[in-house]
């Protein structure tokens, strides 16, 4: 009897959503240390805290892979992971960069310096705010529930399902509406699931989550409605369908179908790679 119980037990650990479940639990509670403890400390101080509570989070992870759910962990190999990163990295810059001049061209930013700006303390502040944001956003989204539902469902379903479930998650935002949540969906969501689904890594999408995020916040455009001082002040002047309105950049006609243009390609890649 005993024995049956115990093989039910696993059975319901070794289960997707069970590690799904223990692993979002458990790095949704080192973010909230991480604000606890950021909240106390300023500058340079609050970003290895950050950095070290990043790594906590990944080891973490890796943990609950590796014991909960009995598998490996290739998708954070330490095997060109800097390399991917990089990768990870110009791709998201090369996205928020080209949206953010589009808009610019037709008329819906204006950029003016923010004479009072700190350039140090804003660049400072804007690689720990990204930095946290990427690292357990995707290990949750990407890692854990992408990965889950892949393993129950195909990669199909799984992208459709944290996609929108991505966009749910920032509709608590401010300035957000229906139509900001579709828009993450398609161009945050389905971006970051395709660069998974086709590097096979975290790092990669962990990159291009942060130079997106990092590359907004130093520009002064609100990420994802959250208001951030950068090192300019950033004027919307275009209807809010070009610009985002106090939604920001992710809210714009633009970044939706740069987003997905890009995205195509990365889920061709994707199912080609597949065995």
């Amino acid at each position: 009897m005993k024995k049956v119980r115990s093989n039910n037990i696993e059975r319901l650990l070794r289960f997707p959503i069970t590690w799904m479940l223990v692993g979002t639990v458990a790095i949704i509670l080192v973010q909230v240390l991480s604000f606890v403890l950021t909240e106390r400390v300023e500058g340079a101080g609050s970003l290895f805290l950050t950095l070290l509570l990043g790594f906590a989070a990944i080891l973490l992870y890796k943990l609950i892979m590796k014991y909960v759910a009995l598998r490996p962990t290739p998708e954070l190999s330490g095997q060109h992971a800097w390399m991917e990163a990089v990768w990870g990295v110009i791709t998201g810059a090369i996205f928020i960069a080209v949206s953010t001049l589009i808009i610019v061209m037709l008329g819906g930013y204006s950029f003016q310096w923010a004479a009072a700006a700190d350039p140090g303390s804003i660049l400072v502040k804007s690689i720990e705010i990204a930095l946290s944001a990427a690292i357990v956003e995707e290990l949750v989204f990407r890692g854990l529930m992408l990965q889950a539902i892949q393993k129950l469902g195909g990669s199909g379903i799984a992208l459709a399902i944290t996609s929108l479930t991505f966009g749910a998650f920032h509709l608590g935002n401010p300035g957000a509406t229906p139509w900001s949540a579709l828009a993450i969906t398609l161009e945050a969501g389905v971006l970051l699931g395709a660069a998974f689904l086709w590097r096979r890594n975290l790092w990669f999408a962990m990159g291009l989550h942060f130079a997106w995020n990092a590359l907004e916040g130093a520009l002064g455009i609100p990420v994802s409605g959250l208001p951030v001082a950068g090192l300019f002040t950033v004027k919307a002047n275009g209807p809010t369908w070009l610009t985002g309105g106090d939604f920001g950049l992710e809210g714009s006609i633009v970044t939706v179908i740069l987003g997905l243009v890009i995205a195509i390609p990365m889920l061709i890649g994707a199912v080609r790679k597949r065995p």
